[in-house]
């Protein structure tokens, strides 16, 4: 976590120099003109976002196999933390998914269970954005848009579909001999418990792909929260006077998603995301200043966010430290029941 912590702070930098160079050379007087033209909009955008999170921790909860050993509540509050932590810290977008494994942990779920829970999670929420992105392009050329982009972001999908699959492929059985395969030419005891750690781990895979219905019921919450996103660029570009369709807004929300997922490693996507939105918007007419409009009063949608997600986590961590303080002193504990919240 160390080293992906430098390397996030580096790239971190870069994105924040890329956004004040996009800034600069749009006019910072015409993009504080665009994000103020929002006005109350921005109460509809935090509301939006609410919205696409809470379904997002939805899918992720339904992927849990039998008696799901957290409440759905729970499952919403972590998802809410993991966005805190992929938008607002130096760490890649994959950051808080490595946390919040580790904070299920306080819901007494099983590490095992809880990481391939929460990789089955990604793999879900990609496949959901490819088809969404995909739903994205085929507008695009309904609308008779710049057939370049089109093709491009095609290309881009085509190379994505098979590292989809492998992702898969390797949550299987045959991932599963080759991991046993590559550790059992190791020597030592930390192997052997090793090995036993990635056993309990693909017996979780194999809990949650098990349940076909779940997983269904999962990857269709997870493209409805994609659908619910498209909400916000209505918003935002209504409140600034400018007319787009729901087709258009789809695809510049569809690719703009495709754009932050595709710059992972870089935090919050930080330039990447204000360079796609002044490409796209720019296929609809829309000036410069209002795409970075729309990518700032994002980004305000994401501290409004991510700011209590990241307060949350501190409050969890602090009750964990408590409890263990108690159990070392040998004090009656305090109330730190996790599971009743």
């Amino acid at each position: 976590m160390g080293a992906l912590k430098h390397v996030g702070i580096v790239v971190w930098c870069v994105g924040i120099a890329a956004c004040i160079a996009l800034s600069v050379w749009s006019g910072l007087d015409d993009i504080i003109r665009a994000v103020a033209s929002v006005g109350w909009g921005m109460l509809g955008v935090v509301f939006a976002r609410v919205a696409t999170v809470s379904i997002a921790g939805t899918g992720w909860w339904l992927l849990f196999p039998g008696r799901r050993p957290l409440r759905l509540g729970a499952a919403v509050l972590l998802r809410f933390i993991r966005e805190g932590i992929n938008s607002l810290l130096p760490l890649t977008q994959v950051g808080g998914d490595i946390i919040s494994a580790r904070l299920l942990t306080f819901w007494a779920v099983p590490g095992a269970l809880g990481a391939a829970s929460i990789i089955v999670d990604v793999l879900m929420q990609a496949v959901t954005q490819f088809l969404f992105a995909a739903l994205g392009i085929a507008t695009l050329i309904a609308l008779g848009s710049d057939a370049s982009v089109a093709a491009t972001a095609a290309a881009s999908l085509a190379i994505a579909a098979p590292l989809l699959g492998g992702f898969y492929v390797a949550q299987r059985r045959f991932g599963h001999h080759l991991i046993q395969f590559v550790l059992s030419q190791f020597n030592g005891d930390g192997n052997w418990r090793l090995l036993g750690t990635v056993d309990a781990v693909y017996q979780g895979f194999s809990s949650i792909y098990v349940d076909r219905s779940s997983l269904t019921a999962s990857g269709f919450v997870h493209m409805s929260g994609w659908l619910a996103g498209v909400a916000e660029v209505l918003i935002v570009l209504h409140c600034m006077g400018v007319p787009v369709s729901i087709g258009e807004a789809l695809v510049i929300e569809s690719l703009i998603q495709a754009v932050r997922g595709a710059a992972f490693a870089v935090p919050g996507a930080l330039g990447a995301q204000e360079a796609g939105l002044i490409l796209l918007c720019g296929m609809f007419q829309i000036p410069a200043d209002q795409a970075l409009g729309l990518s700032f009063v994002k980004r305000a949608a994401d501290l409004a966010i991510g700011v209590p997600g990241l307060i949350a986590l501190q409050i969890l961590e602090g009750r964990r430290l408590a409890a263990s303080h108690f159990r070392r002193a040998g004090q009656p504990q305090m109330s730190l029941d996790l599971k009743s919240d």
